[in-house]
C-alpha cells in the first residue's frame, strides 16, 4: 500500500503501512526481494537506470524493493525526505561522514557518545584529514568555543549511551545553523517513536536499526535520514560505491520490528521508570542514571523533547569494578551482552565493554566510572528484574 501523506497519519499507522507498494502478486505481508541483480527490459532501460534518467531497480547494492520499503518507513516516521540503510549504525555514521566531510574539515562531538564512535572520529578519520573536538554534551559554551571556520558537522547522541545525558537539540540546531555547520543526532535510544530530532532541529538522523527498530535482537543494520539532498544525493552515493549495504532479509526484519516500535518503547519507558526508581533508593547503589527522575540533571529538558524516556538505567554501584562485576555475575535471568534494545533485559559493565578500547582518560571524560553498570531493560515483569539484580546487590 502506498501512502502519500504520512504526516496526515498516526505513527503507528505509518510504522505498519508506508512504503508497502505491493506486487503484481497481491501479497498482504511485505515480501522479500533475495536477488543481487535485476533484469532490464532492453538496454535502453539498462542505460536510462543506470544514468539516473529513469528509477527503478539495478543491483541490490543500492537499489532493492525491501530495503527501500524499510528505508520508506522510517523516513516517514522521523518526518525526513529520504532514508539510506546501511550495513550497521556505525555504517552509517561513516557514510554520513564521507558523504558530507573532505580533508580539512572539523567535527565538534560529545564527548558522551558510544566508544566505536569515538574510535572512528579519533582513529579512523584523522587518516584523512578529518579533526574532532570532543565537549561536554550539555556545555553550550564549549560547544560554541569548539567551532572553527572549519568546523562542518556537530554530532551527539542524545540520550548518550550509556549515561542517559539528554542535550538540547534545538539549542544545538540554532548553533549549528548560526555557524554554517550540519547538526547530526544519533536516535538510537529514542527512536521516532520517543523523539523526532529533525522536528527539533537536526539535519540528519542516524541510527543503529540493530537496537530498538529490530527490537528483538535478531539483525545488524543502520540508517541515516535526511532531506534528498544531503542524505539521498551525498550519504547514498557513498553507499552506492563502497557498499556498506543492508541486505534484504534484514531490511524485511526491520519492517517487522517497526510495526510494534510504539507499543514497545512506551512499555520498555513503563519498566525502566519503575526499576531506576527502586535502583535510586537502594544502599548498594551509589548513583542512578535515567531521564525519568527527578534527580536526573536534564530531567526537565528529557519531559520536553521526549515523550517517554526510554530503557537505559545506568548506575553506579559502591565497590568499584569488583561490586559491579559481582553484581554482574550472580544475576540469573539478565542477558551479559553489550548489546542493547532487545525485549531481553541486558546488563553490561560499560568501561570493560562498549568503552573498553578507550584510554583511561578518555573514559574519566565521558564519565565512565568502574562502578558503572547499564542495564537495558527489556519486556520482561519487572519484579522479575528486580528480584535477579537483588541476588547481586545483596551480597554487596
Amino acid at each position: 500500500m502506498g501512502i502519500n501523506k504520512e504526516d496526515q497519519l498516526g505513527f503507528a499507522t505509518r510504522a505498519i503501512r508506508t512504503g508497502h507498494h505491493r506486487t503484481p502478486e497481491g501479497e498482504h505481508g511485505e515480501p522479500i526481494f533475495p536477488t543481487s541483480s535485476f533484469v532490464f527490459g532492453s538496454a535502453a532501460e539498462a542505460a536510462a537506470r543506470f544514468s539516473g534518467d529513469e528509477p527503478g531497480n539495478i543491483y541490490s547494492r543500492f537499489t532493492n524493493p525491501t530495503v527501500r520499503n524499510f528505508e520508506e518507513r522510517l523516513a516517514a516516521l522521523e518526518g525526513g525526505e529520504c532514508c539510506v540503510a546501511t550495513a550497521s549504525g556505525m555504517a552509517a555514521i561513516l557514510a554520513t561522514c564521507l558523504g558530507l566531510l573532505q580533508s580539512g574539515d572539523h567535527i565538534v562531538s560529545s564527548r558522551s557518545v558510544f566508544g566505536s564512535t569515538t574510535l572512528l572520529f579519533n582513529k579512523y578519520l584523522t587518516r584523512f584529514g578529518i579533526e574532532t573536538s570532543f565537549v561536554p554534551v550539555d556545555d553550550y559554551a564549549a560547544w560554541e568555543a569548539a567551532i572553527g571556520p572549519k568546523t562542518k558537522l556537530l554530532f551527539l547522541e542524545t540520550p548518550s549511551n550509556p549515561l542517559t545525558e539528554v542535550a538540547d537539540i534545538h539549542r544545538l540546531g540554532e548553533l549549528a545553523h548560526a555557524n554554517d555547520c550540519l547538526l547530526v543526532v544519533d536516535n538510537c535510544l529514542c527512536t521516532p517513536a520517543l523523539q523526532r530530532p529533525l522536528d527539533l532541529g537536526a539535519d540528519i538522523v542516524v541510527h543503529s536499526a540493530t537496537k530498538y527498530l529490530d527490537g528483538q535482537g535478531r539483525c545488524v543494520g543502520g540508517a541515516v535520514v535526511g532531506n534528498r539532498e544531503l542524505v539521498g544525493e551525498e550519504v547514498f552515493g557513498v553507499l552506492r560505491t563502497t557498499g556498506p549495504t543492508m541486505s534484504p532479509f534484514n531490511a524485511w526484519v526491520f519492517l517487522k520490528g517497526l510495526e510494534t516500535l510504539e507499543l514497545r518503547m512506551q512499555a520498555h519507558s513503563r519498566n525502566a521508570q519503575q526499576l531506576a526508581a527502586w535502583l535510586e533508593v537502594h544502599p548498594q547503589i551509589q548513583r542512578v542514571y535515567f531521564p525519568g527522575l527527578e534527580s536526573h540533571p536534564q530531567y526537565k529538558l528529557a519531559q520536553q523533547q521526549q515523550t517517554a524516556p526510554g530503557s537505559i538505567v545506568s548506575f553506579v554501584v559502591k565497590g568499584g569494578q569488583t561490586a559491579a562485576w559481582s553484581l554482574i555475575d550472580a544475576t540469573r535471568m539478565l542477558s551479559i551482552t553489550a548489546n542493547l534494545g532487545d525485549t531481553k533485559t541486558t546488563i553490561t559493565h560499560p568501561a570493560t565493554t562498549t568503552h573498553g578500547r578507550l584510554t583511561s582518560e578518555q573514559q574519566a571524560e565521558a564519565g565512565i566510572e568502574h562502578g558503572l553498570v547499564r542495564i537495558a531493560v527489556g519486556l520482561e515483569s519487572v519484579e522479575d528484574i528486580q528480584h535477579d539484580l537483588a541476588l547481586g546487590l545483596d551480597r554487596l
